[in-house]
């Protein structure tokens, strides 16, 4: 609030309470470095040039930039509860947090949505929450929740509810389905921000989208892509997670076209806590994009103004009068090492708020109608059957229907072909999908995980019945998580109780059991360039191209149908 005490500390009459001196400043408004001081008042920025205040902070020539904004991403994904991960990406940096918590909703609903916001709200970061769109992702999915467009209208009076997270059903947009249009009227009619998830749109498709009122997408793998979007108006959101890296064919593109920044910002989408931990979070999308050729200054802008605008937060992503104080000193602008994070004027700290209590009803979400072990026999009739190929560094797979290997009638797994099976795991309905498996590559056991996007059905790989079986059980114990079985072995395993989703574990515990997870698949055959879990988890999600399995069976995405030969040819 403006007023005159401020007014006259702006104006240098007085002293403003907080100073912080020779710093060297960035101007997201005209991409200059300016030397100066930075004069606070409380949040707020009073100005940046020459102050004195009550208490003074020397820079001794650092760097300051606005603190960083993940344009995208799911909570859930890190596999900690929220607010662990807020306080590591805090770190680096990371100031504004644009939450789709759409995995929550998907097991839990509305009570999914809540506790994402109340376990962030302790944090010292501007957390903001997208309101789910697609739960469940598409019509036919078995999922924990449904949410219409009825149940989305009470949470939007929360403060800290933004817009609708990221459509995923194009078709239904397109094709004006009467659901999805109540939605986009509910948003439209509010004026809130609506995130896409288009990826590779035609032309017209993305005209179309656009028209809509989507205004983001998250998903172009392409410069071709993301530039065709671009010019109808979308906002492309950069992704640099941990399965999913598509920063640098983008950011490539862009310099070798010369064109505007403005159209795009940065997110992480899904990154797993160790790999913050060991290359950082938003700060490594801007340090790669500057290692590539990127101006720092528009690299900068990238991941501050460029989301703050998008996003219409209007007193955050600049270092500039009446702003909001959130400020990274860095030690090394192209490096980006950061040495002191500020939240608010308020220097961020290596303490975070401890955990809420997590709901009971969140513990338990894992219901699986068991069959016996007769339901890891797979039966082949035909000489060719449907595959599913894994591609090394993508989320996106390939599909073609092959001669496997067959032994008495039935589906023989090798070290090129497995088993991948899908159980309903929220309703005890007994449902499950089955489906071949190239590309994955491990042997002499099974791993298994009931993170599976975005429904987030119980995923089990492998070539022996046996381990599989185990995998199987070991989830159901521990009420959800990620396992590794060794054929003969104990398995290994990385309990998610919260919603199957996530741990209240702490963070160096579960990326020290990560590690040594990671180190067992690549032992058992999964290959570098897979991260084991991400991969797993996106084969269930029958959005993105080309095929997929869920508890249906395999679904082949471009023609919107489950898999038969006669209708893939």
């Amino acid at each position: 609030m403006y007023k005159k005490e401020m007014a006259e500390c702006a104006l240098g009459r007085r002293k403003a309470p907080v100073v912080l001196k020779n710093g060297v400043v960035l101007n997201v408004f005209s991409g200059e470095w300016l030397n100066g001081d930075i004069a606070l008042y409380g949040d707020t920025i009073l100005g940046v040039g020459s102050y004195e205040g009550e208490e003074e902070w020397d820079l001794a020539g650092k760097f300051v930039v606005p603190g960083f904004i993940d344009a995208h991403l799911h909570l859930e994904s890190t596999l900690l509860n929220p607010s662990q991960l807020i306080c590591q990406a805090l770190k680096h940096g990371t100031t504004t947090f644009i939450v789709d918590p759409h995995e929550a909703a998907n097991v839990a609903g509305t009570d999914g949505i809540q506790y994402i916001i109340d376990d962030a709200s302790g944090c010292a970061a501007n957390v903001f929450v997208m309101m789910p769109s697609c739960v469940p992702a598409v019509s036919f999915e078995k999922n924990g929740a449904v949410m219409h467009a009825e149940q989305m209208e009470p949470m939007m009076k929360d403060p800290h509810i933004l817009g609708l997270g990221e459509v995923m059903d194009v078709r239904s947009v397109l094709e004006c389905e009467p659901e999805m249009m109540k939605k986009l009227e509910l948003f439209r009619r509010e004026g809130r921000v609506m995130d896409g998830h288009g990826g590779a749109l035609s032309e017209k498709d993305g005209a179309c989208y656009r028209l809509a009122g989507i205004r983001t997408d998250h998903e172009c793998t392409t410069y071709e892509d993301a530039i065709r979007e671009a010019r109808n108006g979308i906002h492309i959101l950069i992704r640099e997670g941990t399965a999913a890296r598509n920063l640098e064919a983008i950011v490539r593109g862009i310099l070798n076209d010369r064109i505007s920044t403005d159209m795009f910002s940065f997110c992480t989408d899904d990154k797993h806590i160790e790999d913050i931990a060991a290359n950082g979070h938003i700060s490594w999308n801007i340090r790669k994009a500057i290692a590539l050729g990127m101006k720092p200054a528009d690299a900068y802008r990238m991941a501050t103004w460029n989301s703050a605008r998008c996003y219409g937060l209007d007193r955050l992503g600049a270092v500039a009068p009446g702003y909001q104080a959130d400020l990274v000193i860095l030690d090394d602008v192209e490096k980006v090492q950061v040495s002191q994070v500020f939240h608010k004027g308020i220097p961020v700290t290596e303490n975070g708020p401890a955990s809420m209590t997590v709901p009971e009803k969140l513990l338990d979400t894992v219901h699986i109608s068991w069959p016996g072990p007769e339901v890891f026999d797979m039966p082949i009739s035909g000489e060719k059957q449907p595959v599913i190929h894994i591609i090394p560094g993508e989320i996106l797979t390939d599909f073609s229907f092959e001669e496997v290997p067959v032994h008495n009638g039935r589906f023989c797994p090798n070290e090129k072909y497995q088993k991948i099976l899908v159980f309903e795991r929220h309703h005890a309905t007994g449902m499950v999908g089955k489906g071949i498996l190239e590309g994955f590559s491990i042997h002499g056991g099974a791993i298994a995980s009931t993170v599976g996007h975005d429904s987030h059905n119980l995923i089990v790989i492998g070539d022996d019945d046996a381990s599989m079986e185990d995998a199987l059980e070991e989830l159901i114990r521990c009420r959800g998580g990620y396992t590794i079985v060794r054929k003969g072995q104990e398995p290994v395993t990385q309990p998610l109780e919260i919603m199957g989703l996530m741990t209240a574990q702490p963070h160096e515990e579960v990326s020290a059991n990560l590690a040594r997870m990671l180190l067992l698949a690549r032992d058992m055959g999964v290959p570098e360039g897979i991260d084991p879990f991400i991969t797993m988890s996106f084969l269930a999600l029958p959005v993105i191209p080309r095929a997929r399995i869920t508890p249906g069976g395999v679904y082949l995405v471009e023609k919107s149908c489950f898999c038969k030969e006669e209708e893939y040819e």
